[in-house]
């Protein structure tokens, strides 16, 4: 197959990231893509990363400022890597250009950005395909195919919660900014797209909403080790980011969420713990539970089926015959029915990148849908915002289909006057 000639736009720390990525797919021998450019409003951190794809690649990608600029270096498809608040005006402006896009999550950085990206694709052909990686965790495969093969009995329950980070900052200052796209939101749409991965759509929610540490500090910025630097690439950035700020973005979520099944969800995030670094999640039915450990840890799942018969990795496999991982993801995490891996956290990130533009160069070549497109892309901003509406108001009950329809957006209002969107 002819490679599709690619353009990366966002040259910092998730695009070095997603690099990282294409190059393991490259290795095995994978890649449907052919990297032609990296744009940057930075020109020379494009240039650096153009450096950093030459010794991965074995071919320095032509550099560029704006996606005008990838498409006169020959890009047909880009991948948006830049901070949340431009992914919907270059997503849009690139289908605009006749570019297949990939974007990172969030799709939008409030509900009326992202239906403005709606309008811009409504009509074309172009693919869109929205960077969510959580779900193609193998041992996140394992647990959908144990829900969907009726292992666990009826879903009854999803629970998850994680607490960490104290007044630290959480990677970048943009974290917590709330019209920048605040901790709660931008990990969020990752766990609320896991949520209805699980176990289909949420109806309404209830929540209540903290920002507890109003001052956040960056060790980084006077010598110290970064308090979070995943995949190792965002400590040149972080040096040069202040030392303390003051933070707008609440830290901590509190939930309980209706699925549309019956099931029951109950979410707590709290980026403000002081305490042990924490992690749960794990899904209960009428028959038995899964305990799922976090997501690009490569540990295994623990089924525990009628309170008495327990099983661990591989062991599950004989409950469920027919789960299978797609090709690509079998060839990079080791065979078609991986369960529990073993890999560090830097080279999972890397690998699901990876999966993500597999999928995304099959999705083009077939002109098909992807797996995590729109729509999907919506309902995990819709599902986080009507958690964050709920909390905002002080615990109301709202509904997901009101926060997509824009009737309740009340908490999104700053955020939109923010980005320009008058709405």
């Amino acid at each position: 197959m002819e490679r599709i000639p690619l353009a990366i736009i966002g040259s910092g720390g998730m695009g070095t990231r997603h690099l990282f990525g294409l190059a393991e797919l490259e290795r095995a021998g994978l890649n449907p893509f052919d990297l032609v450019a990296v744009c940057d409003i930075d020109g020379a951190r494009a240039e650096a990363l153009a450096g950093e794809a030459e010794s991965r690649l074995g071919r320095r990608p032509r550099t560029g400022t704006s996606l005008a600029d990838a498409v006169h270096l020959g890009a047909a498809a880009v991948d948006i890597t830049t901070v949340p608040q431009f992914h919907h005006t270059l997503a849009a402006e690139a289908i605009s250009l006749g570019l297949d896009v990939m974007v990172e999550k969030p799709v939008g950085l409030t509900i009326a950005a992202a239906q403005q990206l709606a309008d811009q694709v409504s009509g074309t052909d172009r693919v869109l395909s929205v960077a969510e990686n959580f779900r193609r965790d193998p041992t996140n495969r394992l647990v959908k195919a144990l829900v969907d093969g009726g292992v666990l009995g009826d879903p009854r329950y999803f629970h998850q919660s994680s607490g960490g980070g104290g007044n630290l900052m959480a990677i970048s200052m943009w974290r917590h900014m709330k019209d920048e796209s605040g901790i709660l939101f931008d990990a969020g749409t990752h766990y609320t797209d896991m949520m209805e991965y699980y176990l289909g759509p949420v109806t309404s929610v209830y929540a209540q909403m903290r920002l507890f540490e109003k001052t956040r500090y960056n060790p980084a910025a006077t010598g110290g080790a970064p308090a979070s630097n995943p995949g190792g690439v965002y400590g040149q950035s972080q040096a040069a980011m202040p030392a303390q700020f003051e933070a707008t973005a609440e830290d901590a979520l509190y939930a309980m969420a209706n699925f549309a099944s019956g099931a029951i969800g109950q979410y707590a995030e709290n980026r403000a713990e002081h305490g042990r670094t924490s992690w749960a999640r794990s899904v209960h039915g009428s028959a038995g539970a899964v305990e799922i450990p976090k997501d690009r840890s490569g540990e295994p799942l623990v089924l525990t089926l009628e309170s008495t018969r327990t099983y661990t990795g591989a062991e599950i496999l004989p409950l469920v015959p027919d789960f299978q991982l797609d090709d690509v993801t079998a060839a990079l995490f080791g065979g078609p029915q991986a369960t529990a891996y073993g890999k560090d956290f830097e080279t999972v990130d890397r690998l699901l990148l990876a999966v993500e533009y597999a999928e995304f160069g099959q999705a083009i070549d077939s002109r098909s849908k992807p797996e995590v497109g729109l729509e999907e892309g919506l309902r995990a901003i819709a599902l986080c915002y009507a958690m964050m509406e709920s909390g905002a108001a002080g615990g109301t009950i709202v509904t997901v289909d009101d926060v997509l329809n824009g009737t309740v957006r009340e908490y999104q209002r700053s955020i939109d006057a923010a980005i320009g969107i008058d709405a």
